[in-house]
Parts: C-alpha cells; sequence; structure tokens
C-alpha cells in the first residue's frame, strides 16, 4: 500500500486555521473516548454514530454531523488526520476558511447519507472523519492534480502525482465497496467505502466548481 506523508504546498492569500483546528477538535474527541469504558464507548457510538436504518427511517439525523468527530480507535483517527493534514491545507487556503469549513462539514454529511442509503439494513453505527476527507481528495483531484504526493512504499521514499495517488485511492474503494454490496445488512469490513465513495464523488463535483471559480478570478497555483 501507498502511504502518503505529505505533498506539494500552494501559495495562497489564506491559513489552513480549520485545517488544523479540525485536527485538534478530532484528538480531543478522541482523547475524551479513551477515557471510557468498553461500554461507556459502545453506548457512546449506538448514540452518536449515524446507523442506517435509523438515519433512512428519517430518525437521529444529527448523527450524520456527529458522527464524524468519532473514531475507533488509534490507527483509525491517525490514518485519518494524517490524510487531513496533507491534502485539506491546500483545498483551505485556496478557496478561503469559511467556505472550506461549510464544504468539509457537508461533504462528511453526503459521506454518511450515501453509506446509509447504500448499507440501509445495517445496524452497525459508521463512525469516523474519512468521508468528509474523502470530500477533500476528490476537491484536491480536481485542483491540484500535477501536485507531487510525497510517499512511502516498503522502505522506499518516492514522489508520484496526486493524479495517480489519488486515482489508485478511489479505484481501491470503488472495487472494495462493489465487494462490500454483499454484506449489506450486516458489513463486518469495518471500512465504510461507500462513505468513501460518496464523500470523494461529492469532492470531485465542488473541486470542478472551486476551480471554475479560482480560473475565473484569474488566479494560478502556486507550489513551494
Amino acid at each position: 500500500m501507498l502511504f502518503p506523508i505529505g505533498d506539494d504546498h500552494v501559495k495562497g492569500q489564506y491559513k489552513p486555521v480549520f485545517t488544523y483546528l479540525l485536527i485538534l477538535i478530532n484528538c480531543y474527541f478522541f482523547w475524551q473516548e479513551i477515557q471510557l469504558s468498553e461500554e461507556q464507548l459502545q453506548t457512546l457510538f449506538f448514540t452518536y454514530g449515524a446507523i442506517p436504518t435509523e438515519v433512512m427511517q428519517g430518525k437521529q439525523l444529527h448523527t450524520l454531523f456527529t458522527s464524524m468527530f468519532l473514531h475507533g480507535g488509534w490507527m483509525h483517527l491517525i490514518g485519518n488526520m494524517l490524510f487531513l493534514w496533507i491534502f485539506a491545507d491546500n483545498i483551505e487556503v485556496s478557496i478561503g476558511n469559511l467556505r472550506f469549513l461549510i464544504f468539509y462539514l457537508a461533504g462528511g454529511v453526503v459521506a454518511a447519507v450515501v453509506h446509509c442509503f447504500v448499507l440501509k439494513g445495517s445496524n452497525i453505527p459508521c463512525i469516523g472523519a474519512s468521508g468528509a476527507i474523502a470530500a477533500t481528495l476528490g476537491a484536491y483531484l480536481v485542483m491540484f492534480p500535477s501536485s507531487k504526493i510525497k510517499v512511502f512504499f516498503f522502505f522506499f521514499f518516492f514522489r508520484i502525482s496526486a493524479f495517480v495517488f489519488l486515482g489508485l485511492w478511489i479505484a481501491q474503494q470503488l472495487v472494495d465497496g462493489w465487494a462490500s454490496l454483499g454484506l449489506r445488512t450486516s458489513d463486518t469490513s469495518g471500512i465504510g467505502y461507500w462513505a468513501h465513495i460518496g464523500g470523494f464523488g461529492y469532492g470531485l463535483v465542488r473541486g470542478f466548481n472551486f476551480r471554475a471559480r479560482k480560473k475565473h478570478g484569474k488566479e494560478s497555483y502556486k507550489y513551494f
């Protein structure tokens, strides 16, 4: 698996304030989670995680929002925060702080809705920021396809274009998501592939919108 460790940054008129704030907020909530007993943690997940059967009945809709701030373990948190740190800042410095925050939160909600729709018979709560982060990946692919992603693979470090890296990433999600369709009522994979796919698709659409806005403003991206 290609493991990202960095990318080309772009200069913009904004600072990635919300990118770093979101990382801190997610880490804070996870720190609160690890203070809980196993029973309390399960109660938390079933209370604030997005459960497809409930959401599709119009119940507990607030969990479409709250679920994106919960994580199931250290690796879940670290992986998500790494992707957020690498990819989100370029988006935020380019489109603006408030616009980025709205985009990120909307991406998380859309991702959760897609997950719940596809796995509508599941009673397993969906948690994690990966759906919202997938939205930033989709926008990144459209806005910065030639950006170089620094990756680690079996003790080797090298750089590949964002187009290749993110193309491979979403291809894997689509393959695994398709394979998981047989688990509609009991997704035992532990990974919300359809949340990733839904968030990424939303990010692609918004990415084209952001790029068009940037082009209309006759601005260009400057890497450093």
